[in-house]
């Protein structure tokens, strides 16, 4: 494991046991008051404190019990699930190309019916036409000096945005007007992915609204994010991928998404941005 990751590994595991000392000393409890209720030696408890020992989930769960914090422990166990995973550097994410990255959300993709996605800053992936696609990740691969396999990262991209036409999902898109003015590619490749934008919104299992320059502005613009279901959601970084699992996290971006539906024109109207987005090419 790369050293910057162990030390992110490593403060992940920090929050999980800091957070096991908050909800301790919150309840007005001292360790050995923990190990009283739970049954532990006070070793243990000190272990699971400082971080030495990865909790498991029942002793998390013990631990919140013993503390009258039960409701706090589906999002520490979340958070202690997700240590090694939370936040992971697109240089080891890309380490072996940008192929193989694309593909890994295949059985993410397969298994969600309901994907939220909002997006500040490039057309979504799942709606990302051939063009587009190779001239954004042509400068990711650039930017990042990831391996050069664009055109099969490209191939595997639009292969697993099949899921938009088959299967039972439903997809929630929000995307800033901003991204159908930056230009990604040549004005050919853009007006191809606007045309493709258009397309894809009479599909009855896609809903893609745009969020206006004149929108009065009750939620920021955030990074660009993806909620699956209701129980997990990603963030994406200049330098990494936040996975984010604790309900009351996922709850927030569900909340910012709702958010973000209130700004947005739908149908007519953001057909509307985005014909105007195409005639300002010519």
């Amino acid at each position: 494991m790369p050293a910057s990751t162990s030390t992110s590994v490593e403060a992940a595991r920090k929050a999980v046991a800091d957070r096991l000392r908050e909800i301790r000393r919150d309840a007005g409890l001292y360790a050995k008051d923990v190990a009283a209720h739970t049954g532990w030696y006070a070793s243990k408890v000190s272990r699971l404190e400082n971080g030495t020992t990865p909790p498991s989930d029942d002793d998390i769960r013990a631990w919140c019990r013993a503390c009258g914090a039960e409701d706090q422990a589906a999002d520490v166990i979340a958070a202690s699930r997700t240590a090694e995973s939370a936040y992971v550097e697109w240089r080891r994410l890309q380490r072996t190309g940008l192929r193989r990255l694309q593909e890994s959300y295949v059985p993410l993709f397969e298994r969600t019916r309901v994907f939220r996605i909002y997006c500040s800053n490039v057309v979504p992936g799942l709606l990302q036409t051939d063009a587009y696609a190779h001239a954004l990740l042509s400068s990711i691969a650039e930017f990042r000096g990831a391996p050069d396999d664009v055109s099969a990262a490209v191939a595997a991209r639009l292969e697993r945005s099949r899921v938009i036409r088959e299967g039972n999902h439903r997809f929630a898109l929000l995307v800033e007007e901003a991204v159908l003015r930056h230009r990604v590619g040549d004005a050919e490749a853009m007006a191809g992915q606007l045309g493709h934008l258009l397309s894809v919104m009479a599909l009855p299992a896609v809903s893609l609204g745009v969020i206006p320059f004149s929108a009065e502005r009750r939620m920021w613009m955030v990074e660009t994010f993806s909620v699956y279901d209701e129980e997990q959601a990603q963030v994406e970084l200049l330098t990494a991928q936040v996975n984010v699992s604790a309900p009351s996290e996922v709850r927030q971006y569900l909340r910012a998404f709702g958010e973000f539906s209130k700004l947005a024109v739908h149908g007519a109207e953001a057909r509307a941005l985005i014909t105007s987005a195409v005639d300002a090419l010519e």
